[in-house]
């Protein structure tokens, strides 16, 4: 029998998957605990169509990343500290920071798991930092500390 099933089933497949399986796994297990429905026309067009449907926002998604790391391409991102003796700062400039500038600077949201820093920000100058976008995406951001 062909099913289409509703969550993840362990041995069968995942959700959303069209999966074909014995008569009595499916009416004794699969069907009476919702975990899966009957393969029938509408269901099939349905599955497409959700198929479709979460293909179309991976697209949007990656053109609006690939959108991102071209516009942070030729940008600088300018970020004033406190220094103590000899030009260290108090502490380090974090990738939080770094988030909340590009958020307050260029109205860009990114996650702060998503930067990468080469090396911890601890004295004034220009460092470069990766921000990962999307899958395959990312965008190299040059960030300039300076004293306040």
């Amino acid at each position: 029998m062909k099913v289409v099933l509703l969550c993840d089933v362990k041995g069968t497949g995942r959700k959303g998957e069209l999966a074909t399986v014995s008569d009595g796994y499916a009416r004794n297990y699969l069907l009476p605990k919702g975990l899966a429905k009957e393969a029938n026309a509408q269901a099939i067009s349905e599955l497409k169509n959700a198929e479709s449907s979460r293909q179309h926002k991976m697209d949007v998604e990656l053109a609006q990343a690939k959108g991102i790391a071209e516009n942070l391409k030729e940008k600088t991102l300018k970020i004033t500290a406190k220094a103590g003796q000899g030009g260290r700062l108090f502490g380090s400039v974090t990738s939080r920071e770094i988030a909340s500038e590009l958020k307050r600077q260029f109205s860009i949201a990114v996650d702060k798991r998503k930067i990468t820093l080469d090396t911890d920000i601890k004295a004034f100058g220009t460092y470069r930092c990766e921000i990962k976008l999307y899958g395959g995406v990312t965008a190299t951001l040059m960030v300039m500390v300076s004293e306040e």
